[in-house]
């Protein structure tokens, strides 16, 4: 399948003409990431993962666009969504679904703690074709399936560079792809790049970051 990044923690797959969409979100390029899309899995309820404003229009005008997410904001997306709610379904941790033609396999079901003033919300990490993860915004590892391609978020207000580290090294993916990076400037970009690309090249995996609208075939 084909992966094109649009931009934060936004992706867009493809495969035998259909298209699957995760996070997009508003550091995202959302009206070209769903141009065409059937799918879409929500990561969470954060805005930079779902801009509303822009994809619940979008759900409304594409008659056969449905669109997964954790059940809380599940239920806040129908409530918005007018006659399109139907197509607005829980995503459940911990369960195996075919959408769009691909399989998807689910994981987690929390967000990685931010500070305990804070509210953790739902998140839940999507394997598609048993191959790539998008985690969302958490460390969790998938059991029962080997990760060939990880989407790894690269910094976040929850995260540090060596949890960044340890999570490539426990997945042990042959390829990554850095996402979560949309508040980096080129600086901090390289920093993040040079330390991931090194120490995950020890336990033998490959590290390539992609520009928004890049795609590559994984």
């Amino acid at each position: 399948m084909k992966l094109t990044k649009y931009g934060h923690a936004c992706v867009r797959l493809e495969k035998d003409g259909r298209v699957l969409v995760i996070d997009p979100g508003t550091f995202s390029d959302v009206a070209a990431a769903l141009e065409g899309a059937d799918a879409i899995l929500v990561t969470h309820e954060h805005a930079d993962h779902i801009d509303t404003a822009r994809v619940l229009p979008v759900l409304a005008a594409e008659a056969d666009l449905v669109l997964y997410a954790p059940a809380s904001l599940a239920a806040t997306l129908r409530s918005e969504a007018g006659d399109s709610a139907s197509r607005i379904l829980d995503a459940v941790p911990e369960t195996v679904f075919d959408l769009a033609g691909f399989g998807v396999r689910t994981y987690g079901g929390q967000h990685a703690l931010i500070h305990p003033h804070i509210p953790v919300v739902h998140n839940v990490g999507y394997v598609i074709d048993d191959s790539l993860y998008h985690p969302g915004d958490s460390f969790i590892v998938p059991h029962d399936v080997k990760v060939t391609t990880l989407l790894v978020p690269a910094h976040a207000p929850w995260s540090k560079s060596g949890e960044v580290i340890d999570f490539v090294i426990a997945v042990r993916p042959e390829k990554v792809y850095p996402i979560h990076d949309g508040l980096l400037n080129e600086r901090g970009l390289a920093l993040v790049d040079g330390h991931v690309g090194r120490f995950g090249g020890i336990y033998g995996t490959s590290y390539e970051r992609l520009e928004s609208g890049v795609g590559r075939e994984v």
